[in-house]
């Protein structure tokens, strides 16, 4: 017998309701008295074949106020009036059900038991909300995209947050020669030196930021080819993402370079059957992200897209999901529901179709400086809604800069990381299945803290971190860990030697390709896993632009 049901609790002393069963209809609609200020929904009993259960509050205008989802993974949802500024005297709770045996009973409106109040509120007047609803809206507009305008005073500033230099090499009035600031932390900052010689010869005439009003033009609209002479690789920079989208080919989005200038050639694709990069921002349509670093893209091999989302520029950070259709080639920005702040240097995962984003930095307005964040925010991509599942165990704390890794499709790693002025090396893992985070206790010689380190899964119970930055220097060192010992093992790959923080590192399944090095470049490496090394600065004035792969057979046989 089938026992799934989903029920609901209307304020604190509010007995359990149910709303939807396994015999009875698949859609549900409760009127929330005003005297209720926080509803808490959750299932229970087998889910069989069933997807998932939406749920959304919406105004008396049946404007949606929240929006969420109960899963197999993720089987209760809470809200409370004082998190949500839009929620009035008279709403509405709207539960649905997907999949399974679906009735086709019609919907069920119903009533919140021993709280159906005699005298019900009349809604507020339809010119009073939606005025409230433009002035909200515009109040979170102005939050996402422009929050330089509410901070006068001190911050504690992002790392790419810093006046730009004229030149590399200008001296400043207690600065070191051609400072540029790499990691911040209040009063007391360490600084990413201006690029030198090597990384001004890398970066030749790229590297200059738009106008901002290009910016804008290039955000709406698909780009015009530009009219400087085109580059044979991408130039040097860090911050950016590289994802792989098939066993032969990746894509290089974002980054920044030297004198704190934002890439003029944002977006590459990478062929590594031959090693060959090919500029790619004029070959998709539609609107493309504004020029960003500390963003995270995520490929979902299912849909074949890939999900672009957070980062900052300057003071400015983000919070918009930019979605490319590497079949199409064409960008859209999504306009989702529910809420999730602006983000940079978060970590993003994919699991089961959805985006899980875990802490970064986020901007407050004064009297607080920036800070981080430790939640935990899902975006559905099927219903373009963000939402927070409920969490137990021991959570990480509040960090950005880490890393996270999900392990055989169901765990996910949390490494390392920065909340000024500390950096960490403790090791989280997040069950998936029952929603449950827990502090790893780890043996053998870890990592030591550090932020915007590289990681990349190596096999079904071991993954790498390589160098990151510990508030002084980038480091060049690498760690593989065990997920089935909890054991740290450092390794040693000559291609792995040099410092470098902000970086990125993927793995890829490769029929053959030949070694990309300084070093060595007509190395010969077998076919099979490789690991691509791409990028970020080594806190000395260099941006690398180099590629630098490393067989993962090799890796592993180093342990």
């Amino acid at each position: 017998m089938d026992d799934f049901g989903v029920y609901a609790v209307f304020g604190v002393n509010g007995p359990p309701q149910k709303l939807l069963s396994a015999e009875g209809s698949s859609r549900v609609r409760v009127a929330v008295p005003p005297s209720v200020r926080q509803v808490v929904l959750f299932s229970s009993g087998r889910w069989g074949e069933r997807i998932c259960v939406n749920a959304e509050l919406s105004d008396s205008d049946r404007m949606p106020i929240t929006i969420g989802k109960l899963t197999p993974y993720n089987k209760c949802l809470s809200w409370e009036q004082w998190e949500e500024e839009t929620w009035i005297d008279s709403v509405t709770l709207n539960v649905s059900l997907e999949g399974g045996n679906l009735s086709t009973e019609p919907e069920v409106i119903m009533a919140v038991k021993e709280y159906t109040p005699k005298d019900t509120a009349a809604p507020p007047a339809a010119r009073e909300l939606h005025g409230k609803r433009k002035r909200e809206q515009t109040a979170e507009e102005e939050e996402g995209n422009d929050w330089t305008k509410r901070r006068e005073e001190e911050e504690n500033t992002c790392p790419n947050a810093t006046t730009e230099k004229t030149t590399p090499v200008r001296k400043v009035r207690g600065q070191a020669k051609g400072s540029q600031k790499l990691f911040a932390s209040g009063a007391e900052t360490t600084k990413l030196k201006g690029a030198g010689e090597k990384g001004a010869e890398m970066q030749g005439t790229v590297g200059r930021t738009p106008p901002q009003s290009a910016v804008r033009t290039k955000s709406r609209q698909a780009k015009a080819p530009t009219h400087t002479a085109p580059l044979a690789s991408p130039s040097g920079r860090w911050g950016q993402t590289l994802c792989p989208i098939d066993a032969q080919t990746a894509i290089l989005i974002g980054g920044q370079g030297a004198r704190m200038q934002f890439c003029k050639d944002p977006m590459w694709k990478l062929c590594t059957e031959d090693v060959s990069w090919v500029a790619a921002e004029t070959l998709a349509e539609g609107p493309t992200p504004e020029a960003r670093i500390g963003h995270t893209a995520i490929y979902d091999p299912d849909s074949r897209r890939i999900f672009v989302f957070g980062g900052s520029k300057n003071k400015k950070w983000f919070n918009d999901v930019h979605i490319l259709d590497t079949q199409s080639w064409k960008w859209t920005m999504v306009e989702a529901q529910g809420k999730v702040p602006p983000l940079a240097y978060h970590s993003c995962s994919m699991f089961q179709g959805e985006l899980f984003v875990l802490g970064g930095v986020f901007p407050r307005p004064n009297p607080e400086p920036d800070g981080c964040s430790d939640s935990l925010y899902i975006f559905d991509p099927r219903l373009s809604i963000w939402y927070q599942p409920i969490v137990t165990g021991d959570k990480p704390s509040p960090r950005s800069g880490h890393s996270a890794c999900v392990m055989q499709e169901r765990k996910i790693y949390v490494f390392g990381g920065w909340d000024t002025p500390v950096c960490y090396n403790d090791m989280y893992m997040l069950d998936l299945g029952l929603m449950e985070f827990s502090a790893v206790k780890t043996t053998g010689n870890p990592p030591s803290p550090r932020s915007w380190h590289g990681s990349a899964v190596l096999s079904d119970t071991k993954f790498l971190i390589h160098g990151g930055y510990n508030g002084n220097n980038a480091l060049s060192d690498a760690f593989v860990f065990d997920i089935d010992t909890n054991s740290w093992t450092e390794v040693s790959a000559p291609e792995l030697s040099v410092p470098r923080a902000g970086h990125s590192i993927i793995t890829m399944e490769t029929a053959g390709h030949r070694c990309f090095s300084e070093e060595d470049e007509d190395a010969d490496v077998n076919g099979g896993r490789a690991l691509l090394v791409f990028g970020g600065g080594d806190n000395e004035g260099n941006f690398y632009s180099d590629l630098t792969t490393v067989a993962v057979e090799e890796l592993l046989g180093a342990i």
